[in-house]
């Protein structure tokens, strides 16, 4: 299967922008993460972790922040499973890499309060997923042996599955 070109945000990545098909107007022309996809993310996350001899939890989430895939290895501590959820999530509702978000919470008071909202998790292994542009879902990764670990599984993820014919 042909994948489009996808892209991790490590910074902020802009908005999706609203597009006037020929002769409809004010309505949204975007792209979706299918089940396939997801799956195939979900996969190749893990692969990246084993590769390093790593065990972890994936969780992959649409545009929407819903769960679409979840994969866990065995013998991964079970709290990890909701970090994952959580990480996806979080790089999905702010177009940012979490390692990005958890350094800005760090560094600028007027950020740290986004330590307060339960839905965030301001630590490193959550990645958006992004065609053209466009945020179209996140990966989240826990379990592999620290932040830095995860978020390079979800990474190297994204980019063999770039390089895919």
């Amino acid at each position: 299967m042909s994948l489009i070109t996808l892209f991790v945000g490590c910074l902020t990545a802009g908005g999706t922008q609203a597009a006037t098909q020929a002769g409809t107007p004010d309505v949204a022309e975007r792209k979706d993460l299918t089940l396939a996809l997801g799956n195939q993310l979900a996969e190749a996350t893990l692969s990246a972790c084993h590769a390093q001899d790593r065990r972890a939890v994936v969780a992959v989430v649409d545009r929407s922040g819903h769960l679409m895939a979840l994969q866990r290895d065995d013998n991964v501590g079970p709290h990890n499973t909701l970090a994952a959820q959580r990480k996806a999530f979080t790089a999905l509702s702010t177009k940012t890499a979490t390692s990005e978000l958890a350094k800005r919470a760090q560094n600028d008071p007027s950020a740290a309060n986004l330590n307060t909202l339960d839905e965030l998790l301001l630590l490193g292994g959550g990645v958006p997923v992004l065609i053209d542009g466009q945020v179209i879902g996140a990966l989240g990764v826990a379990g592999a042996g620290g932040s830095s670990i995860d978020e390079g599984c979800a990474i190297s993820a994204i980019q063999q599955l770039n390089q895919t014919p």
